[in-house]
């Protein structure tokens, strides 16, 4: 069994505790930062949480099917 890793992107203030968990934090502050985080994601990563601006400046990145996108949640904004 393959085990992944967590990521997050998004804004300092909104993503940075994450690391206190194990969570690959991603800093992203502005859109084209954003958009340059998810396609930089290692094949490790299985989960990634996104900040509701992450989520937003992705738009259909997000939700376009793959077998190799990663599975993502959105932060309540």
């Amino acid at each position: 069994m393959t085990v992944g890793t967590v990521a997050a992107i998004g804004s300092r203030t909104d993503v940075s505790g994450l690391a206190l968990a194990g969570v690959e934090v991603l800093v992203a502050e502005e859109p084209e930062d954003v958009r340059r985080a998810w396609r930089a994601l290692p094949d490790r990563v299985a989960l990634v949480i996104l900040t509701a601006g992450a989520a937003e400046a992705l738009g259909d990145a997000v939700t376009s099917p793959g077998p190799s996108r990663p599975l993502t949640v959105v932060m309540p904004g």
